[in-house]
Formats: C-alpha cells, sequence, structure tokens
C-alpha cells in the first residue's frame, strides 16, 4: 500500500455539489482546496526533520537509560517501574513511526518509508505493513460502514445494527458491558498489535517487503526477550514483559480510541464532501503541549485528518485556522479535554453494547423498555 493514499487522501466524487450549509452550491473541493491553499501558504506543510531528530533522540536517551535501571535493579521489583517505562517509551517510538508513515518527518518518501519500517518493525515490534494497510483505508473513510476497518466488529462493537445481531448468552453479557471492560482490554491491545505483526508478514497474502519485516521482527524479539531473559531472573522477567506490554497497549489504545468513538458514523452509500467527512468524524482533545507530547499530535485528530503529512509542530497553529474555517462555514467542530473525551467514549459504547442480546427477547414490552 502506497504511502501517498496516507498523504494526500483525495475526496471520492470531487464534482459534486455540496448542499448543506454556506457555500452551498460550490464543488466540494472548492471549500477545502481554499483551506489547503491557506495552510500552504502559511508555511504549516514543510518538514520539521530537526524536530523529530530531537525527539529521537531524547527518546534513545531515555531507552539507554531504562537498560541501565534494567541492570542495577535486577534483584529489586522496582524493577517494574521500569517495565511501565518502557512501555510508555514504545508507545512514544509508535508515534514516531506514524508520523513518518505519513511523511510528517522528511521530504523523501524513501527516508520517511525506511525510518517508519525500522520503528515500527524493529523498535516497537508492530508490523509496518499491517499498519499502513490498515491505517489508509481508515484515513481515505473514517467511521464508514464498511470501509473503516477500525469500526468493523470486534470484540468490541461501535454500531448498534452489529451488537443487535448477536444472540449467543455469553457474548451478549460482556457485550452489555463492554464500556467497564473496555480499559482492561486495553491492557491486552499490546498482545494484539504484536500478534498482527506476525500473522501479517506469514500470511498467504501480498506483503510489501515481507522478507525485510520478518527479520526486522525476528531480530527485535531475539534481541528483547534475550536481554530480558539474561539480565532477569525468569519470573521477574515474565513479569517486567507483561508490565511493559500492558502499558503499551493501554497507552496505544487510550490515544487513538477518543479520536473517533462517538463521533459521526456514516453510510457505505456517504456522498459527504471530503472536508466535511473528515471533520465530523474526529475530536480533537484539549490540553495544550504537554497533550500534544503525550498523544504524539494525535490531539489533533481534524488537522491530522484533513492534511496528514502536516508535522506535530504545525498542528497547533493549523488548529486556530481550521477552527474559524469550519466555525463560517457551520462545519461541526469538535474538541473536548481528555476526560470529557472518554466520558462520551465510555457512554457510547454502553448505548451499543445495550443492543446485543435484544433480538433474543420475546416480550415486545421488554425489548421495548427492558433496556
Amino acid at each position: 500500500m502506497s504511502n501517498a493514499a496516507l498523504s494526500h487522501p483525495q475526496p471520492s466524487r470531487p464534482s459534486r455539489i455540496i448542499r448543506t450549509g454556506p457555500g452551498e452550491g460550490r464543488p466540494q473541493t472548492s471549500e477545502f482546496s481554499a483551506l489547503l491553499a491557506t495552510v500552504r501558504d502559511a508555511g504549516l506543510l514543510r518538514r520539521r526533520p530537526g524536530f523529530y531528530i530531537a525527539v529521537f533522540a531524547i527518546l534513545v536517551a531515555l531507552t539507554g537509560g531504562a537498560i541501565a535501571g534494567i541492570v542495577l535493579l535486577h534483584e529489586s521489583w522496582l524493577i517494574l517501574l521500569v517495565a511501565a517505562g518502557l512501555g510508555v517509551l514504545f508507545t512514544q517510538f509508535a508515534f514516531l513511526a506514524h508520523e513518518a508513515a505519513h511523511r510528517q518527518v522528511f521530504e523523501s518518501h524513501r527516508a520517511n518509508e525506511f525510518s517508519g519500517r525500522l520503528l515500527a518493525d524493529f523498535v516497537v515490534g508492530i508490523s509496518y505493513s499491517w499498519w499502513m494497510n490498515k491505517h489508509t483505508r481508515h484515513h481515505g473513510n473514517p467511521n464508514t460502514v464498511g470501509k473503516d476497518p477500525d469500526i468493523e466488529p470486534d470484540v468490541v462493537m461501535f454500531r448498534t445494527e452489529d451488537t443487535e445481531k448477536v444472540t449467543g448468552r455469553v457474548y451478549s453479557w460482556l457485550l452489555n458491558r463492554q464500556a467497564w471492560f473496555f480499559f482492561p482490554l486495553l491492557l491486552l491491545e499490546g498482545v494484539n498489535l504484536h500478534r498482527h505483526a506476525f500473522t501479517t508478514v506469514f500470511s498467504a497474502g501480498k506483503v510489501d517487503k515481507r522478507a525485510l519485516s520478518i527479520s526486522l521482527l525476528v531480530a527485535r524479539n531475539i534481541v528483547y526477550l534475550s536481554l530480558l531473559f539474561w539480565l532477569l531472573p525468569p519470573g521477574m522477567a515474565v513479569a517486567f514483559l507483561g508490565v511493559q506490554m500492558a502499558v503499551f497497549g493501554l497507552y496505544m489504545g487510550s490515544s487513538f480510541a477518543p479520536n473517533h468513538i462517538g463521533m459521526a458514523v456514516l453510510p457505505a452509500t456517504s456522498r459527504i464532501d471530503f472536508l466535511r467527512r473528515q471533520v465530523l468524524t474526529s475530536r480533537n482533545i484539549t490540553g495544550g503541549w504537554w497533550m500534544t507530547a503525550f498523544m504524539g499530535g494525535l490531539n489533533f485528530q481534524v488537522e491530522h485528518h484533513l492534511f496528514p503529512s502536516m508535522p506535530r509542530p504545525h498542528l497547533r497553529r493549523a488548529n486556530e485556522i481550521v477552527r474559524e474555517y469550519c466555525e463560517a462555514r457551520s462545519v461541526r467542530y469538535t474538541e473536548n479535554p481528555l476526560p470529557t473525551a472518554w466520558r462520551v467514549v465510555l457512554r457510547y459504547l454502553d448505548r451499543v453494547g445495550l443492543a446485543a442480546g435484544v433480538a433474543a427477547f420475546d416480550c415486545p414490552t421488554a425489548m421495548r423498555y427492558g433496556r
């Protein structure tokens, strides 16, 4: 899957006419084109390799400190604090891999792909090829039924239409409480991401640079696990790995989940224009510079979806431009503090989950009022 699809998504029907809001009767590309021209003229699409090199250097230094901590605390259970810290560092490296995949780091396509693949496969241990395939489809059609893989039925359901089809008592019981189980499930997301890495590169389907991906993933896991079990007693090594994976999964899931869950879900036949498709399905998280550092720029999800190749340092300025632009055209622009966003997400998941098993009731009154 080409990085171009991530960096320059295009409206699906450029000749269609918008019939909603100010400026109706104009081609759907005109509003976004004007916004794009404003952002480009402001210099917000220029790459900032120096910023990313500095972030990478800081993360490498902190990783070196974590390794030193493993050596110094190898006989103390305080080493689990180092494991938690390493989970945070792996997530930060994953943010850099995500940004390289979007061509935010370097002007060169090859340099972005090489750095993204190295960071994802060799440093973090997730599949760059799997991520590119899945994430490209998500960016092209966020929250669109049948097109966005992120809202397809899974352990967690995101649409009542899917949960209503569930009839098994055990699964229905779990889905009815999926909001309660959501954070505990995120503790397993690290395992899930590593599982996807190996099932992807060893699958029968087409995999971009399969041999290189296998080599990087295998080398990474051999080096990491050998280091752990060499420096630590077996029991402590297993506990270290469990804590690191749990923190990594929780941090990754907590950074991506608030961006779209609870926002508009579009039907497969939707003919909405590109600007509204990206803005109405995305949520920004407020909180200042520290939130940007914590979420790797994902807190500016609206701007990230409109301009996927925009470097992280330019997102805040773009946020001001895009918000004002949308307000002038009556396009709903959503941004919340993180606690508010999570309340909305969990209430949405709870509402969706409660639809599971409804079809199993025979009593019409129970079906209407019981939930």
